[in-house]
């Protein structure tokens, strides 16, 4: 395994570098003033369509998306670091280079899966950044861990298809340029096999009967950037049954699909969360002093900051070990790896976050610092995805499997 970056990556990295320090990091203050002086919340401040031009024009744009044609080209190894600069600024960088959730992961199964109509509709808009989309799976009146329990129906209707359902925490649902929902739902909820009863279908936003009711608040944030998290309801939505994704009882299956790689892909933004959070802590260690000497000679400061240091060298050696993997011998083959690192990135990363909270004081939970946001956004990466103990459970059946 080298894990030495190439040519091209280290040369994408150079320019993504040069993007966040002289068009993000600025941005982000700017930003937060122009949302509170929009007419509407979920309203995208100007500036991030002007870094969202610049990083098309630079080309940073698409980097996620492994086809040539489609996307950047690069592959998970490629892509790893420049996901993990990204991650620096996970609420405004991921945006304005469009490779931000649920778009990413819509992107994918529409490249993977949908027909060529389906792709004209929906697919080059979304890669050229003209429109936002939501994935909706998680459902409140069921444990959505196991999505077998899906209750939303999708019933065939002659040439259409009925939809009804409720559906909460559905990302980028607020967001006025969300255009189309893929829902996940049962089309043979009686079916033998539980993983066939589920099926994808592309619901344009604006179709009636598609009631997005509330914004929903992630430990208080309503995370704007990202397009907020809604609740949607369903009711009797009728969709042409050319919108289908794929076959009846293929959801589950793209589903996993869809996952594996959003999985990684938030493990790498986690590592450049915690690099920001570590320079965070050592320009505050310098600065402020405490009981007669600075910050950064007291001893719990330095084992906080060394610490943190070893974790996030563990954690990018993993996820670039299963970046490898998922090149090599595919998703499939990777099973293990992008479960540890969806275990261990973000439970970590919130421990690194928990102290550099700590080392700022009632600073550290103000909205004058990032840090209580990004320990917020890490915090819900432990459910996102599939929570850890899924993941554990999944984990050590293939370990104890190995040994039966």
């Amino acid at each position: 395994m080298d894990f030495a970056f190439d040519a091209r990556t280290e040369e994408l990295r150079s320019r993504l570098l040069a993007f966040m320090d002289e068009h993000v990091y600025p941005a982000e203050q700017v930003a937060e003033e122009l949302r509170a002086r929009l007419a509407s919340p979920w309203d995208t401040p100007a500036v991030v369509g002007e870094l969202k031009a610049e990083a098309r024009r630079q080309g940073l744009w698409n980097l996620f998306l492994p086809d040539a044609e489609y996307g950047a080209g690069l592959t998970n190894l490629q892509y790893a670091p420049l996901a993990e600069i990204t991650g620096r600024s996970p609420h405004l960088a991921p945006t304005a280079t469009n490779c931000a959730a649920p778009d990413t992961g819509n992107m994918e199964v529409l490249f993977q899966f949908a027909t060529e109509a389906q792709k004209k509709q929906w697919l080059e808009p979304l890669l050229a950044g003209e429109i936002r989309s939501a994935f909706a799976m998680t459902e409140p009146d069921v444990a959505s861990s196991d999505a077998t329990n899906i209750e939303t129906r999708i019933v065939r209707d002659g040439d259409d298809y009925v939809i009804n359902g409720r559906k909460w925490y559905i990302s980028g649902a607020m967001n006025p340029d969300c255009a189309v929902f893929i829902v996940m739902g049962k089309t043979d909820p009686d079916g033998e096999d539980i993983r066939r009863q589920q099926s994808m279908i592309l619901v344009p936003r604006d179709t009636p009967g598609v009631e997005v009711r509330r914004a929903m608040q992630v430990y208080g944030y309503e995370d704007h950037s990202h397009g907020g998290h809604a609740e949607v309801v369903f009711h009797d939505v009728r969709v042409p049954a050319a919108n289908l994704i794929g076959e009846e009882g293929g959801g589950f299956a793209i589903a996993q699909a869809r996952l594996g790689p959003g999985r990684i892909h938030h493990c790498m933004r986690l590592i450049g969360m915690a690099e920001r959070a570590i320079e965070l802590m050592c320009r505050r260690a310098v600065a402020r002093t405490a009981f007669g000497k600075p910050l950064a000679a007291q001893g719990v400061v330095q084992n906080w900051i060394a610490d943190a240091r070893v974790t996030v060298e563990q954690l990018r050696l993993l996820v670039l070990k299963t970046a490898w993997l998922m090149d090599t011998v595919g998703n499939k083959g990777a099973h293990t790896e992008i479960q540890a690192i969806k275990i261990a990135t973000p439970r970590a990363v919130v421990d690194i976050l928990d102290s550099a909270v700590q080392l700022y004081g009632a600073g550290g939970v103000s909205q004058d610092f990032p840090l209580a946001e990004l320990w917020a956004s890490a915090r819900t990466l432990r459910l996102a995805d599939g929570p850890d103990e899924v993941h554990q459970r999944s984990l050590a059946r293939r370990e104890i499997k190995r040994h039966v």
